[in-house]
Parts: structure tokens; C-alpha cells; sequence
């Protein structure tokens, strides 16, 4: 997988206690037009439609800290389609649907635009060994 960008509101987000990155439901939001950092809400990005795609809930594996430093660690998961496509998206964007707005997090982009057919999956693997993201 490409490399993770956060989106610059959510650090703040993070320090006002708008996220519980260990409790609160994260989930994917998939787009074909390019995030900014500039971003902070669900609203900010242009989502495809959903209706032929599996569940976009994640499932946090660790919410921890070790002698200072948090990491995040989200299970893999596969996007299934089913009853017809699902695409084109090119950025896969992870947020927070408990906040009523669906607080953005970051994006990872795929480098070109992604068509699931029915019955393709499409393994979206989060780094199992450093984590979606740290803070030290």
C-alpha cells in the first residue's frame, strides 16, 4: 500500500478529544478525485457510490502506547463487489463514522483508478508491523 497522508485538521481533532482512535468506529471513504490536506470532514471528498460494496468498517487490532510512542494498528480488510462494480476510485480514506461529521484521518493513494467487477476484491493491507500511524 502507498504511503499514509493525514489530513492536517486531524491533529487538532485529535488533541480536542474529537477522536478515541481505540473505540470509536473508523472506516474507509473511496474516492477517484485527489484529497488535500486541507480536508477535515467526509463532506471535504467526493465518495463513490457504495451501493455494490461490502462493509468499509475497520476493525482496530491495537490501540497502544510503548515508552511514549502510540500506534494504531487496523486489521487488513477486503472489499468485496457484489451485483456489480464498485469504482472507479483511485484514494482510499480512512475516517472516524462515531463523530457526526465522519472526521477525516488520512488517505492512502493507489497510484491509478481501481474498478472492482462483481466478485473482485480488493485486499486493502494496513501495515500489521508499524501501524497505521504513530505519535511520539
Amino acid at each position: 500500500m502507498a504511503t499514509f497522508n493525514k489530513f492536517n485538521a486531524f491533529v487538532e481533532a485529535l488533541a480536542e478529544k474529537v477522536h478515541n482512535l481505540g473505540s470509536d468506529q473508523l472506516t474507509l471513504a473511496l474516492t477517484n478525485t485527489a484529497p488535500t490536506s486541507a480536508g477535515a470532514i467526509l463532506t471535504d471528498i467526493s465518495q463513490i457510490t457504495y451501493t455494490n460494496c461490502s462493509s468499509r468498517n475497520l476493525t482496530v487490532a491495537s490501540s497502544a502506547q510503548t515508552s511514549g510512542t502510540y500506534k494504531l494498528t487496523i486489521n487488513d480488510i477486503i472489499l468485496t463487489a457484489s451485483s456489480g462494480n464498485v469504482g472507479p476510485f483511485r484514494y482510499v480514506v480512512l475516517y472516524n463514522s462515531t463523530t457526526a461529521s465522519g472526521n477525516l484521518i488520512g488517505w492512502y493513494d493507489y497510484g491509478s483508478s481501481i474498478t472492482l467487477a462483481d466478485t473482485e476484491t480488493l485486499t486493502v493491507d494496513f501495515d500489521g508491523t508499524n501501524g497505521v500511524l504513530t505519535i511520539a
